[in-house]
């Protein structure tokens, strides 16, 4: 049984990612952190940083504990094994661990990115990218773990205890893992929406009575919400991110795992995931190599380096992939291996289409920067068009992705088979995500070194590099949350027809014709429920900018010598009115992930849920895709006049792209990349509950 000794490379690659994660760790924490002044910045931002993390573990322990109670109450009542509750306490652990040791890490670099780059932009690049490469790592290193650590207890359990009735041993393993998703879904969801709240709140704050009113510059020590802003950076785009992309990341390898199952491949179709997973790990470790640049290089260079290690891993995926299908399924299921090239292959496009509409080098964001002069009503206007034409691509290749998957899969004579493939095809999208992250978490960490060489007035050198590493930062994020979110598309696919497998094992059949009015209803709540969670998160951050405002306009009114120079800004009290507004704001958006879903379900009918979670997907996706791009153009534009283009800094088309890049800060840091997590959450929801719902819904 070659595949069961295979199956041991799921946690060597995890003991592999978590040495390699820490030997990158220690060497960043051996680089100088540069002068007083520098370290007295980076201990404000990491103790903010902290206590925000703190405050909202807290909150998050006393949801986890409520839903805990309900789904041992299940078990207890036999809606669910037994094993499902503390699931779904593992996967919000490591989830919430994962970004927690992300956000340390990259708290610890800022400084020391900002002190490489007085020696050079490639010794910049170098810490700024090992620090998002620790939380690509981590990631990785610790969902194969949770992964693995379930695997192998429940194959033990169900080897020497009786299985559930109407289940082999393998179905059994495979449905209870399923459930731990739910876990890091809930735990992602609120770390995305509260941690974008915050860092969104404080960023759009800063910017609006600093830039605009105050006409001092980004990062500027006399701005009391500087280091809030700072400290948003890390728990939003950062922990928050590392916690989305971990669901992201195990929620495609046991939906697929589930589908394998369904397939009749038995052990082989969990096998392969898992061990895809453990190849990526070894190929992002080796990409990390391969990301150098030469001193003063053009954001189009830098963003070669990037590539250069991210491509890199992929063909070394694509070619080990190759030798792991033919030896663990057979020749005969080679189409599986087609699949895991359709998922790379739609990656990579999504993140250059992402690229064109995002990066300052082509026309798109340049259009926006010319629509400058005539305002920021027609920069605002530019964005969301550039926003909504960049849609048509990615959905043409997920689309087309869905296609080629599905029938190089076989599914034209096993239905089943060709879900597989689909499944198959968005782990191997995101088998290299320890570098693909790395690219896209090391972009706060390069914002954040601007800030400290601004503040501690480092030499105009040092800015100049770290604001190129952050210019880039900007595209390498938005090409993350694109891929993020096409990759959430193909999960929840596989997701959705695994909840339909769930739904069959309680000896259900569900109609899914669109003449169903059960559906269609469903269809359309679904794709309601992206744009009132967005309106939401929107308004929630406009709330809390709002109070930032306020108080940094007081300050600057009532602190004598502050615009001077000589008195210091109360950070601590901005950084408490961030906190105070997004742990606030964040619970009724992220509550309806679960409430929705169940209550649809219970009185429309499981059907109507079905139908729900196909339209989140659709509108969700689709609206995802716009908000990140449209906010990614902003920003960039933004950048693009800094850089001195159409008058440069402190102009009037300056202050009008400011305007559109406040308006873009939340559409791509807190409501876009929280939509991924909002469709895959439910979808969870709706599979844990499943025989809660058959059983008491009022349509039987």
């Amino acid at each position: 049984m070659a595949e069961i000794n295979l199956l041991w490379l799921a946690p060597v690659g995890s003991i592999t990612a978590l040495t390699f994660a820490t030997y990158l760790a220690i060497s960043i924490l051996r680089k100088d952190e540069g002068n007083d002044r520098m370290r007295e910045i980076a201990q404000a931002v990491r103790i903010g940083a902290r206590a925000y993390l703190k405050r909202q573990y807290l909150g998050v322990c006393l949801f986890f504990t409520v839903v805990f109670i309900i789904l041992l109450l299940l078990a207890i009542k036999k809606y669910l094994v037994i094993f499902v509750p503390f699931a779904f306490l593992t996967g919000g652990f490591f989830s919430g661990l994962s970004g927690f040791i992300g956000m340390g890490i990259a708290t610890q670099s800022s400084s020391r990115t900002a002190q490489a780059s007085i020696q050079s932009l490639n010794a910049g690049l170098k810490v700024a990218f090992s620090s998002g490469a620790v939380m690509g790592l981590v990631v990785v290193g610790l969902g194969l773990l949770d992964l693995s650590i379930w695997y192998y207890f429940l194959n033990w359990y169900y080897s020497v205890h009786p299985l559930p009735i109407g289940t082999d041993k393998i179905t059994a393993i495979t449905s209870t893992m399923l459930c731990f998703g739910m876990g890091a879904s809930s735990q992602a969801l609120f770390a995305r929406v509260g941690g974008g709240i915050f860092t969104k709140a404080a960023d759009v704050g800063a910017d609006l009575v600093g830039k605009i009113e105050a006409g001092i510059p980004e990062d500027d020590p006399r701005n009391p919400a500087v280091i809030a802003d700072n400290v948003g950076d890390n728990v939003g785009d950062v922990a928050g991110m590392g916690a989305d992309l971990y669901e992201s990341y195990v929620g495609s390898i046991v939906a697929t795992s589930a589908l394998g199952v369904a397939a009749g491949l038995g052990v082989s179709g969990v096998t392969v995931p898992m061990v895809m997973a453990a190849v990526g790990v070894v190929s992002s470790i080796i990409g990390t190599f391969f990301v150098k640049s030469r001193e003063e290089a053009s954001q189009a260079a830098l963003l070669a380096a990037l590539r250069k290690g991210i491509f890199t891993s992929a063909i070394l995926v694509a070619i080990i992939s190759y030798f792991l299908i033919k030896i663990t399924l057979g020749a005969q299921h080679l189409g599986v291996y087609w699949a895991v090239l359709v998922g790379l292959i739609a990656g990579v496009l999504i993140g250059i289409s992402t690229e064109y509409y995002t990066s300052s080098n082509f026309k798109p964001t340049r259009f926006i920067a010319e629509q400058s002069l005539t305002g920021p009503a027609t920069v605002i206007i530019a964005g969301i068009s550039v926003g909504m034409m960049s849609t048509a691509f990615p959905v043409i290749v997920v689309g087309g992705a869905i296609l080629a998957s599905f029938f190089l899969s076989g599914g034209a004579s096993n239905f089943n088979s060709g879900l597989y493939g689909v499944g198959i095809s968005a782990v191997g999208m995101l088998s290299t995500l320890g570098i693909t992250l790395a690219t896209d978490a090391y972009g706060p960490v390069a914002d954040n070194a601007g800030g400290n060489a601004q503040m501690a007035q480092l030499p105009p050198q040092a800015r100049e590099r770290t604001d190129a590493l952050d210019a880039l930062g900007n595209t390498t994020a938005a090409t993350g949350k694109g891929f993020a979110i096409g990759s959430a598309a193909l999960t929840a696919l596989a997701l959705i027809a695994a909840y339909r497998d769930q739904v069959a094992l309680y000896g259900k059949e569900m109609s899914l014709s669109l003449l169903n009015p059960a559906v269609l209803v469903g269809l359309f709540i679904g794709g309601m429920l992206p744009f009132l969670f967005c309106s939401m998160t929107m308004r929630a951050v406009g709330k809390a900018a709002g109070k930032i405002v306020i108080e940094v306009r007081r300050q600057f009114k009532e602190i004598s010598g502050l615009m001077q120079g000589t008195a210091k800004p109360d950070y601590a009290r901005c950084v408490s009115i961030a906190t105070a507004a997004a742990q606030k704001e964040m619970i009724v958006p992220s509550l309806m992930a679960i409430i929705v879903p169940i209550t649809v379900g219970l009185l429309v009918g499981i059907e109507a849920e079905a139908g729900l979670l196909t339209g989140a997907t659709v509108a969700g996706f689709v609206l995802a895709v716009m908000m990140a791009n449209s906010g990614g153009a902003w920003d960039n534009a933004k950048k693009y006049i800094e850089s001195g283009q159409y008058g440069g800094k402190g102009s009037p088309n300056h202050k009008a792209s400011i305007v559109g890049d406040t308006v873009g800060d939340p559409f791509k840091d807190t409501s876009g990349p929280s939509l991924n997590i909002l469709v895959k959450l439910m979808s969870m929801v709706s599979i844990v509950f499943a025989a809660f719902i058959i059983r008491n819904s009022l349509f039987k």
